[in-house]
């Protein structure tokens, strides 16, 4: 039987020995950090086109990370492949041998997982938010203003809940190519699609990339239907009922 402390070694272990798990959680940072670092520095530049005229406050907070999008993607197919890769390669078997307790297993992976991607995630979120900053010049903001720096963390706790979220729906799945299969259309096509469609928008508004998006926000908003502590209570429902889905499916199906 083994120990927890043994448990997160060897998932740690596990993470940073497979290559394209860490070029992807990566790639959470730079495409993060470059999109917003790009679109502040063109916001700045054309100010009068990009700066909103519309009589809404300027929000350049969410400036920065309009490059997190991309660090959607990237984050989401790190949490698939740092669970669904055991699975490609038959190694789930030598891990359920291991260690037999398959709850204690998976709660070990996504600790590992969590604590990884939040460190990432806040990096990111503090860096892309400094530089954007710095690239909006007058029209910059900072964390002293209301609102900002709960901004700032709710970008990081969004990215470490999509990734948990993934990690989750992949152990229910067995499989990284399925999981991304209903992943990638689930957060890119399903539900910007249903968002646009009057009859079931509110529906999309209830899952987890909307939700989350409201963790970002800055200034009130007419019509959107809750704020941001809605949204991060929201997506971490989302988060949970995922790991206790991989959980229970990882106890009742053969590896």
């Amino acid at each position: 039987m083994a120990s927890f402390p043994a448990i997160l070694q060897s998932e740690w272990t596990k993470i940073r020995s497979v290559r394209s798990t860490i070029w992807t959680l990566a790639l959470t940072f730079v495409v993060t950090l470059g999109l917003g670092a790009l679109l502040s520095f063109l916001t700045n530049n054309n100010f009068e086109e990009f700066g909103g005229n519309d009589g809404s406050p300027f929000d350049a907070t969410g400036t920065a990370f309009s490059g997190i999008i991309l660090g959607e993607l990237a984050i989401i197919v790190f949490g698939v492949l740092a669970v669904g890769n055991e699975y490609s390669t038959g190694m789930i078997r030598v891990t359920l041998a291991a260690v037999p307790q398959r709850g204690t297993l998976l709660a070990g992976k996504a600790v590992v997982l969590g604590a990884l991607s939040l460190a990432v995630a806040l990096a990111t979120a503090f860096i892309t938010f400094f530089l954007s900053q710095a690239l909006l010049g007058d029209h910059s903001t900072d964390l002293t203003q209301p609102h900002v720096l709960r901004a700032v963390f709710g970008a990081a706790l969004y990215l470490t809940m999509l990734c948990l979220f993934s990690a989750g729906v992949t152990a229910m799945l067995h499989n990284q190519t399925l999981a991304l299969g209903v992943l990638v259309p689930f957060f890119f096509l399903l539900s910007p699609i249903l968002s646009a469609v009057p009859k079931v928008k509110t529906l999309a508004h209830y899952f987890p990339d909307y939700a989350g998006s409201r963790m970002l926000l800055v200034f009130e908003q007419d019509g959107q239907p809750y704020g941001p502590w809605a949204g991060f209570a929201i997506c971490l429902a989302w988060t949970v009922a995922a790991l206790l889905g991989g959980a229970l499916v990882l106890k009742k199906r053969d590896a």
